[in-house]
């Protein structure tokens, strides 16, 4: 019982790492500077609204969820409550 135990934390393991070094050779495309200047706050909330279709989009074809390049932290605080919006917030059950 115990090897069966330890065999399979071992293969978790391995996975793990494996995943790992998959992740390590992605890359991004190179940055192209748009003529309006990078993505911003109203982007980013607009891209968490339709994050989920942009998901399913993505599957079938070459469209991208996430802006790159983008304006950084106000970007991302947008798509943040974009995406918080749509799906409910973190509170909506909390009591």
């Amino acid at each position: 019982m115990r090897f069966a135990k330890m065999r399979s934390v071992r293969l978790g393991m391995l996975a793990v790492l494996a995943l790992g070094l998959l992740a390590a050779c992605a890359t991004q495309p190179g940055a192209v500077a748009a003529p309006s200047g990078p993505p911003g706050f109203l982007y980013g909330l607009l891209h968490g609204f339709i994050a989920p279709f942009a998901l399913i989009g993505e599957l079938f074809t070459n469209v991208r969820i996430y802006a790159y390049p983008n304006s950084g932290g106000w970007y991302d605080f947008g798509f943040l409550i974009g995406a918080g919006v749509l799906f409910g917030g973190g509170g909506s059950q909390a009591k």
